[in-house]
Formats: C-alpha cells, structure tokens, sequence
C-alpha cells in the first residue's frame, strides 16, 4: 500500500484514535488516510494550538496525545509545546513532515533535528520508506516511555512510495509497582517516631494514593498539604492545608513553617513549592518517589517506592512499633483552617469592574459541579488558583511549564476532545486570551465542544502592570484596549457574556446553564486592585 495508508494504519493499530494538527504538503495524505480509516482529526488554526491539544488529551486521558505538522516553519510553531511537554513529563508523538529528500532549494527547508533536540524532546527519522514503520514504533515507544515529547520526522516524498505493510509490535514494558526497602521504611520510622509537628506533602505523582496517604496522615497526626499539581487531593479534609507555597494561605504558612519534619510524595519539590528553597532550609525530611533524587536542604530519608505502597508500608510498620501519633492535629488546628477560607473585606473597584475574589468565589459555586480546569498563565491565577476548583487533581490541567501564557485555550481544547462528557473550565487572562486562545477558541466552536472560557481581564499585561507600579514607572505600555470579548466570542460562533457587575453574575449563571456551545465570560476586573505575583 501507499505509505500514507500504511502509516495511518498503523497509528490506528495502536489504538490512537484521535490527532490533532495542521496539514500541509508533507502530511496532508497521511491525514487524509487516517480519517477515512475512521481516526478522529481536529485541525487547529495554528501550529502551537495544535501541540497543547496534544497536551492538554495526554494529561486528561492518560494517553498519548499525538500531532502532526508539516515542515519549516510548522515545524518551529511547536518548540514552546515541545518544551512544556518536556518539563511537564507527558508523553507526546509529534509527527513531522519534512523537505522532501531531493530539494535543496525547497523554500521550507530546514534542520529539523537540529531545531527539536534543544527542546529536549527525542527525535526519530523515518530513515527510508520500508523501515518506517519500525522507526515509527521506535518513537511510540520513547515517548511512552521517557515520558516526553518525540519528533517523528518523514520526508514528503515518502508519501507516496508503495511498501508492504506489516504490524509492528511496540514491546511497551508492563508497569511495576515499586515497594519501598524494609531496611528504609524502618529508619523512615524512627524519623516519624521524633517527629513533633509532621506535615504530609503530596505531589502529582501521589494523585492516586489519597486512601493511604490520609491513612498515614491520620496515624501520625499530620495535617495534609499539596503541590499545585495535586490540588484538591485533600479537598473537605479538615485538615487540609491546600496548596503550599506562594499561593498557601496564613494559617498554612504558619503551620509549614512550626513543622519539624516534612514528609514528601511524589513531589518534585521545585522552587515554586519550596518558596525557592525556604520550605526545605534546614528541615527534616522524609521524601517518597519512584525516582530517587538529591534532597537539598534536607536532612533526612530518601525512599525509592510508590506513593501509595510506601505510605501503607508505613503505617502498618508504624502500628507494629506501637508508635503514639504526634498529636500534631488538633480541632484547633482544624478551625483556624477552615477560617482561612473565609472571606476578607474587599476593596472598592472601579465603576464598571468586580472585585476578583468575591467573583471567582461566585463562578466557582455556579460553574458546573463535574468539571475540568485548565489553566492559563498570568497575574490572575494567584486568584483563580485558589477559588476556581476542579475538585479532581486528575482534571486539572496546568500548561504552564514553561511559563508561557496564551496557551491554555489549545490545552482546553485538547482535554474536551479526550473526554467529551467533562465540561471544561478554561482560566485564563485577556493577554493570554488575545495572544494564543482567539483562535482555538474557533477550534472549539468548530468541534462542537464543551468549553466555558472564564477571562480574568484586566485590560492589560497584569504581572508586568505590577512590576512598573512596584519601582514608581507609568505602566502605560503594559495597558490594552482589547475589543469586546464577548462580541469577539459571537463572532466566532460561540456564547458571550460580560460581567460588569456582581448582578451580571446573575445572567451569567442562566446563560452557562443553558449553554448549547463554547461559551466566553469576559470578567472586568481593576488592574490596580489584583493580587501580584512572585517575581
């Protein structure tokens, strides 16, 4: 058969159903093939788009989320993806057409190997016609694997080279559980044993281990905080401390800060969680990962396991020790808690404006109950991130990796068309809006799917907006006047609302229950009156 046909039959062997993408010369027919052989193809209005919907369905489903572009320029469309993918450890297959082998004057034309490898994402060429499909499950395998993105790379001209098909099996190897060293959980006891004031952390790569992590939690007295990945793992929990670091409330602070051994899993323990190392500075610490890492700024036990094997290990080691709870939890501990969610006073904003929190408090209660969060970057998530709950950490989706905003309405996409059932919150500012969700937001309208675009706009680029207040400079050039979002949204075939006005909220409520497609809030906000972020 054709190679376009052999290749599109070969994804769908592999049980990949849905791509999104851009054609061009180099993939067009290949695309062609893999829709006619019933394969799912949404077509983005622009090459980054295209890759954070690849993001934003791996991190919803769990599975390969697969693209494809063509070459030159469509290739370099997608290195802010590549990159987000890397950092964000989730597998991708990206496949790329590529010049045509003879063409040295093809307009195009470009290193393309040489583009992807700094990204840090892998890269396999389809090196000729018949060995393509081996090379093919190569990068399928990588991918999965390495857990990152990988390039595969095909030349136009293979396209319409006959070659035998064949199935290749991908050899993917089963997944393990990792049970934690007897000899390891035995000091990691000792180390509980002494402990006066625990905390519990949990991570991403604990998501699915909340039954023995509360259990632990619950045997040694330890209030249960997470990393932004993980948000809302501990949801209800009377003593969950939410989200540690810029974003942790007083009453969490205090308590991370009195604690006197900080036990991790599946963390990452970057800068951001840790307050750029305060969090670990001379602290005890247990840390629980599949991986091993350096514990810097730790003093303490690291423990190669599964989060959830680890944390049972412990407790059953810790019950036949003997060993007393910390009394660390107290129903003091647990009404300062819940009064740190409370709401503050609020400051006055200007005419025609809401105040942020006391919105996204409101939305929050409004919005669907079974929902996705997607979210984008900028000034606004030190709010969002805190009142807009997906209530899942396994559906929240967070393309910010790379600390690119404009890139969460592709994300979005990518997470409706994984799980159509699953209405999508996308938050997002009017800067991230205007620079990269305008057109996807099409994209959605388009795939008829169920998107709800929550715009924190401010009428400008807030995190710098701070920064020139901060040293006394005029912010003008931070400032936009943006067209009306809400317009913009109808004209692209979707639902539009503003809110002006804490009563605006009220027609808003009724618009989003009757909701028939994407749907655009355009929430005005006072730029001098927003939380700023670290810097």
């Amino acid at each position: 058969m054709k190679f376009h046909a052999a290749l599109a039959r070969a994804l769908s062997n592999y049980d990949v159903r849905t791509m999104f993408g851009l054609i061009g010369d180099a993939n067009m027919f290949f695309v062609h093939s893999f829709v006619e052989g019933g394969g799912t193809y949404l077509g983005a209005t622009h090459e980054a788009g295209a890759m954070f919907m690849g993001f934003g369905y791996a991190s919803r489903t769990g599975e390969l989320g697969v693209v494809t572009v063509t070459h030159g320029p469509a290739l370099t469309n997608t290195l802010t993806g590549l990159v987000e993918g890397v950092r964000a450890r989730v597998p991708m297959l990206l496949i790329a057409g590529d010049t045509a082998t003879g063409s040295r004057t093809n307009i195009q034309d470009i290193a393309q190997r040489d583009v992807v490898l700094p990204t840090g994402a892998g890269f396999e060429q389809a090196r000729t016609p018949d060995s393509a499909l081996d090379d093919l499950a190569v990068a399928i395998r990588r991918a999965v694997v390495e857990r990152r993105p990988v390039v595969f790379n095909i030349p136009a001209d293979h396209m319409w080279r006959e070659i035998e098909y064949r199935d290749v099996p991908l050899d993917l190897p089963q997944p393990q559980r990792i049970l934690p060293d007897p000899e390891a959980i035995q000091r990691a006891v000792e180390l509980i044993a002494a402990a006066q004031r625990p905390v519990m952390l949990a991570g991403r790569g604990a998501v699915a281990s909340r039954t023995p992590l509360l259990r632990l939690a619950d045997r040694i007295g330890a209030p249960v905080a997470t990393t932004l990945k993980a948000r809302d793992l501990f949801r209800n929990d009377p003593f969950d401390l939410g989200v540690v670091g810029g974003l942790a409330g007083p009453v969490t602070r205090q308590i991370i800060d009195s604690a006197d051994l900080l036990i991790s899993f599946g963390a990452s323990l970057n800068a951001y969680t840790t307050v750029n190392g305060e969090l670990l500075s001379g602290r005890r610490g247990l840390v629980v990962d599949r991986e091993t890492r350096v514990l810097t700024g730790l003093e303490g036990i690291m423990l190669q396991a599964d989060a959830g094997a680890a944390a049972d290990a412990l407790a059953d080691a810790l019950e036949k020790r003997s060993v007393p709870s910390s009394g660390h939890r107290t129903e003091a501990m647990a009404q300062r808690l819940a009064g740190q969610n409370a709401p503050l006073r609020r400051p006055v904003t200007a005419p025609g404006t809401v105040d942020v929190e006391t919105a996204l408090r409101r939305l929050d209660d409004i919005l669907p109950k079974r929902r996705v969060v997607v979210s984008d970057g900028g000034r606004f998530m030190m709010e969002s991130l805190r009142h807009i709950h997906p209530g899942d950490p396994a559906a929240f989706v967070l393309p910010l990796n790379f600390g690119a905003i404009g890139m969460g309405m592709g994300a979005a996409v990518g997470a409706a068309a994984g799980k159509p059932t699953d209405p999508v919150i996308m938050v997002c500012g009017d800067g991230g809006f205007m620079h990269g969700g305008l057109g996807e937001f099409a994209t959605a309208v388009r795939a008829g799917l169920d998107i709800i675009v929550l715009v924190c706009n401010d009428g400008g680029y807030g995190a710098e907006h701070v920064q020139f207040v901060e040293r006394g400079l005029d912010p003008a050039i931070s400032l936009f006047t943006w067209p009306d979002l809400a317009i913009v949204a109808e004209a692209l075939g979707g639902e539009g609302v503003t809110v002006r006005s804490m009563d605006d909220l009220a027609n808003a409520a009724k618009i989003i229950a009757d909701r028939d497609r994407p749907l655009l809030i355009d929430l005005r906000l006072d730029v001098h009156h927003m939380t700023p972020m670290p810097h």
